[in-house]
């Protein structure tokens, strides 16, 4: 499985519209094939920063959801109305068994 973690600060003029565009994606990204949670969270420490978890079943599915024209669209439109840069980690993992 495939971990990301990302982020993106917005600045206070442009949150809402921010948030609406990360909340569309990420419902989108739900509808993808390999996608296996898609999630958008406003985080509790940084009020204007929005954190996206996500899980893919595998490399190639992650691959494909950032050639789509719509995920490209989604980079644009989200960098214009952020306040600095993003960020993001790929992680491979697997299930830890206790």
């Amino acid at each position: 499985m495939i971990l990301v973690t990302g982020a993106v600060d917005a600045k206070p003029e442009t949150f809402d519209e921010l948030r609406a565009i990360c909340i569309d994606h990420s419902a989108r990204s739900r509808a993808e094939p390999g996608c296996l949670s898609h999630d958008v969270h406003v985080d509790c420490e940084a009020p204007l920063r929005l954190v996206f978890i996500e899980r893919w079943a595998d490399l190639g599915a992650l691959k494909v959801h950032f050639a789509r024209a719509d995920a490209i669209g989604f980079v644009k439109a989200a960098r214009k109305l952020a306040a600095g840069g993003t960020r993001m980690e790929i992680l491979e993992t697997a299930p830890a068994i206790l």
